[in-house]
């Protein structure tokens, strides 16, 4: 239909005469697709961006009539004090990880420790099959997204869980009496992981890597732009060096980087120091429209000094949480928050400590960057943010998975979209557009041939008769005038 309506169009402008630079310009469109630019409010902070085409389900108070879940995103919402249970069928084979992520809206009051979700895998006989998951607030009650998972693991050393057969996900939100009774949109992710070719590597020995003394951030004169997202589904990719970005008090931007095995994240988050007009006090007409927390003796509305200013986390490919959320100080000077992870090893799965264990798959690891609310006396407009990005260590090969890898990987082209610092969706989109234009260039050619000999002989057949033909005779079957216009401007017969 569209290269209908732009061959009509190229055969008006070839009849008015407008030549072949207007055709090219028309036909230039096939290779062009429409895009949506989506602005957020400035008076607004953007909420978290759901996966595009995740499933919607509603989990049930018991696991009788469980919705049942399939590998992929899914999407529900959770009041507090409720229990959903989801439906899973595994076989006795793959590993599976169930991930959710709460997205309270910002502004939503949340109590630190107190409100938080509790993430379990139970078989048919409600027994667990790991330990529970039980992500929660740390931010001086400042409202971000939070996440972790809950893993059915398939292993030698495991008994529990190994069999093939129904299992159910449940998720319970737990919340204090004082903090916001509104309703809590959840993502869920179901993932399996690859079975391997032969056996699983051990755990790491003792002394093979230390976290103990973490390198310094890091540093350069050279600061690449970046534009972190709201959530996982449209997290902004970084590469190693520094990169910067733009950040409001009560948002939270997400990030992601390749990690391939053996390697390990050295990460710092700084702002900068506070504007010199800037007061600890600003007037009421000074402060932004953007989500105040409520006041705490942790955030300490009433003073300058910030205690839980700035957050910084880690997440695995599953969306596992590699290290709890602690935020640092804010007083006016630059603040830095920093992770310094162990290298990723198939073996660290069988480590006690969780921020190790969870370092367990190669692939795209994600930073979450909070800045709080009560930053507006600071930085009315919000401040520049900082992202010292250090992966560590040569790439090794991986475990040997007898399967595709998927999202446990890294590929030439998660590197690239790295380091030019796009979204998933703008690699994806980048990808079609470079498949369309090649296509809209063939497509283009192939009509200019078409309108080429159209219009030769659409000519040839406007040439004089042979010598002795009046204007007034034609030969039996001839056109009459008004016939030989349409056929001068039609398409050649056959055509």
């Amino acid at each position: 239909m569209v290269t209908g309506r732009l061959m009509a169009r190229a055969m008006f402008h070839v009849k008015h005469g407008r030549g072949a630079v207007t055709v090219l310009a028309v036909l230039g469109a096939v290779a062009l697709l429409p895009g949506t630019v989506g602005t957020a409010s400035a008076d607004t902070i953007p909420a978290y961006r759901m996966a595009d085409g995740a499933t919607a389900v509603k989990g049930t108070p018991g696991a009788d009539d469980a919705p049942q879940l399939h590998p992929g995103l899914h999407t529900d919402a959770i009041r507090r004090g409720e229990q959903k249970h989801y439906a899973v069928t595994l076989d006795d084979r793959h590993s599976a990880y169930f991930s959710v992520v709460a997205a309270p809206l910002p502004g939503t009051k949340v109590e630190d420790y107190k409100d938080e979700l509790t993430i379990s895998v139970q078989n048919h006989e409600g027994r667990t099959c790991s330990a529970d998951a039980s992500p929660t607030f740390n931010g001086g009650g400042m409202a971000y997204p939070i996440a972790d998972y809950a893993t059915r693991r398939i292993g030698a050393d495991r008994t529990s869980c190994q069999q093939a057969g129904p299992y159910h996900v449940v998720v319970t939100r737990k919340g204090a009496v004082t903090s916001g009774p509104g309703t809590w949109p959840i993502e869920l992710d179901y993932v399996n992981e690859p079975l391997l070719k032969g056996s699983a590597p051990a755990r790491p020995g003792k002394g093979t890597w230390s976290t103990v003394a973490p390198p310094a951030p890091r540093t350069g004169t050279t600061r690449r732009t970046v534009a972190g997202g709201t959530g996982f589904n449209d997290a902004g990719s970084v590469g190693p060096g520094v990169w910067k970005d733009h950040i409001r008090p009560g948002e939270t931007r997400f990030y992601r980087v390749p990690v391939d095995w053996g390697q390990r994240l050295n990460l710092s988050a700084d702002v900068s120091h506070a504007p010199s007009t800037s007061s600890s006090r600003p007037s009421a007409s000074s402060r932004p429209s953007s989500p105040t927390s409520p006041s705490s003796p942790r955030s300490a509305a009433s003073s300058a000094f910030i205690t839980d200013a700035l957050g910084l986390s880690v997440y695995n490919p599953a969306r596992g949480a590699v290290s709890t959320d602690r935020f640092v100080a804010y007083r006016g000077k630059q603040a830095t928050a920093r992770k310094f992870t162990a290298p990723v090893d198939y073996g660290n799965r069988f480590h006690p400590s969780h921020s190790v264990s969870a370092m367990r798959f190669a692939g795209w690891y994600y930073l979450e960057v909070s800045l709080h609310p009560d930053t507006a006396r600071y930085f009315p407009d919000g401040t520049d943010l900082t992202l010292g990005v250090d992966v560590r260590g040569t790439a090794k090969p991986g475990p040997g998975y007898a399967e595709p890898a998927g999202i446990f990987s890294v590929t030439p082209e998660d590197r690239e979209t790295a380091r030019d610092g796009r979204t998933a969706q703008e690699a994806e989109r980048s990808g079609t557009l470079t498949t369309v234009g090649y296509a809209g260039i063939g497509t283009g050619a192939a009509l200019l041939v078409g309108l080429g000999a159209w219009t030769l002989l659409a000519r040839r057949s406007a040439s004089p008769g042979p010598p002795g033909r009046r204007g007034g005779q034609r030969d039996r079957g001839e056109p009459g005038q008004q016939g030989e216009q349409h056929q001068r401007f039609g398409p050649p017969q056959g055509w």
